[in-house]
């Protein structure tokens, strides 16, 4: 039997070796337009990416909420979970039809959206039109990026976190290769990218759908597409899928405030500040998909411990309150030891992004905020895992809520405090905003998780 250890290892292990590719198609992606274009390019790209942030964050439950749920009846179902049958199967095809109901309403909204953003967004005429290509591009990626976060987060819950693995690795394999043939070898600049990418997440959609068919045994014909499971048989199962996921809805909606504001706020500093907020949240982010693979490990574990008590069974004790503290000496250890890099080579990591000497120069005054990120994000990323194992969906709703009026607030009060009329103070009151967003959610989730704990095992 496998210790607590073991278990956080097997788990977490493959999500982090996929991860690490993850900020690596932004990294090659920033790099490549910051070495054959300037500033504007790499604003372009910021803002482009930020329109996706918008569209595609706000459907984040497709794997939150998956995962958390799948994780809870892997437990309930314990070794007789498959992808044929059970609640397991029927939490995996809810997730894939309401990725493709949702990429059909991305499509037709497409041009309405990508206006109504670049009219609200503070922006020079050359980043608009540079974030447009890109847009108009990539955005036919929909069905296969929607449909992935529902299959990776299906894959999670279920104990499994080498599929989701693989199916990372194809994908951001094949959008740095396919991305920098495209836009250095056959000179397609930005546009390369945007088909880089493209190419890539229906190369990872063709991945994911050939596990389910091959290891899963899942019927793609009939059983994920299957309308009379849909309107007739599954009713009464839509409620709690529904219920769960409206809460993270808001939870992502919440994420946009903080998010998209803080490109979009950057960005009515000039062309020059927009690529270092570019560059240093790119470089906020990276140590994060480290600390994921903890995190994906804790809704897993979570989850499939919660599910094990509601079907009856009697918890060891301590066993769930365990797993947590170990989570959290994990994943501060790596927060630690990001720390200690970006002391060290965090100037580096910034010349590794932009060939542009302006962009680097006018980064250094903020080295600092960089040093401090990963300990205190580590502790907001371990919570939200934790929290969605327990399928706590109005506490994380509700935190999420909490830190978003932290980052206005913040900001709102500092621009006050120096008038808007100093750039650099400007922009460091917006990366003490962040923070504060951070803050805010460490420290919900802390005071509320012994009552979610009872409340939740009780339900």
């Amino acid at each position: 039997m496998r210790t607590i250890h073991g278990e956080i290892v097997r788990l977490a292990v493959p999500s982090i070796l996929a991860n690490i590719t993850i900020p690596l198609v932004g990294l090659v992606d920033t790099a490549i337009v910051g070495h054959i274009s300037d500033a504007t390019a790499i604003g372009g790209i910021a803002i482009g990416t930020m329109l996706f942030d918008l569209l595609y964050w706000n459907f984040g439950f497709l794997r939150i909420g998956t995962s958390g749920l799948t994780a809870q009846a892997y437990g309930r179902e314990g070794q007789n979970a498959n992808g044929r049958e059970g609640e397991c199967f029927r939490i995996l095809r809810q997730g894939v039809l309401i990725a493709l109901a949702a990429s059909v309403l991305v499509w037709l909204l497409q041009w309405l959206f990508v206006t109504c953003v670049l009219w609200c967004v503070p922006c020079s005429q050359e980043v608009a039109q540079i974030a447009r290509e890109y847009f108009f591009i990539r955005i036919w990626a929909a069905p296969a990026t929607l449909t992935l976060l529902a299959l990776k987060g299906w894959f999670i819950g279920m104990q499994d976190t080498r599929s989701p693995m693989a199916v990372d690795i194809v994908v951001n394999g094949v959008n740095m290769a396919a991305s920098y043939l495209l836009a250095v070898t056959a000179g397609c600049g930005v546009a390369g990218v945007a088909w880089g990418t493209l190419i890539a997440q229906y190369s990872g959609l063709v991945l994911a759908c050939a596990i389910l068919v091959f290891r899963y045994r899942v019927r793609i014909k009939g059983g994920l597409v299957n309308r009379d499971a849909l309107f007739n048989g599954e009713k009464g199962e839509w409620g709690r899928y529904f219920r769960f996921n409206g809460n993270l809805f808001v939870r992502s909606l919440c994420f946009m405030v903080v998010y998209v504001g803080f490109t979009s706020l950057a960005s009515q500093y000039g062309d020059t500040q927009l690529a270092v907020s570019s560059i240093y949240m790119k470089l906020f982010m990276f140590f994060s998909y480290f600390v994921d693979g903890f995190a994906y490990a804790g809704e897993a574990m979570v989850g499939k411990a919660f599910g094990e008590i509601k079907a009856g069974g009697q918890e060891p004790d301590g066993h769930v309150s365990e797993i947590v503290r170990l989570l959290f000496v994990w994943s501060l250890g790596v927060g630690a030891l990001f720390t200690v890099i970006y002391a060290v080579w965090g100037m580096s990591c910034v010349g590794l992004l932009t060939g542009e000497q302006a962009v680097i120069e006018a980064s250094r005054p903020y080295i600092g905020w960089l040093i401090a990120m990963p300990i205190v994000s580590t502790l907001a990323f371990m919570w939200d895992g934790v929290y969605t194992g327990a399928t706590a969906g109005r506490e994380i709703r509700n935190a999420m809520i909490w830190a978003a009026v932290a980052f206005v607030f913040i900001y709102g009060v500092g621009e006050w405090a120096i008038g808007g009329e100093e750039r650099m103070a400007a922009l460091t009151v917006l990366f003490a905003a962040y923070f504060a967003h951070l803050f805010a959610r460490v420290i919900y989730l802390t005071v509320y998780w012994r009552k979610t704990y009872v409340s939740e095992i009780n339900q």
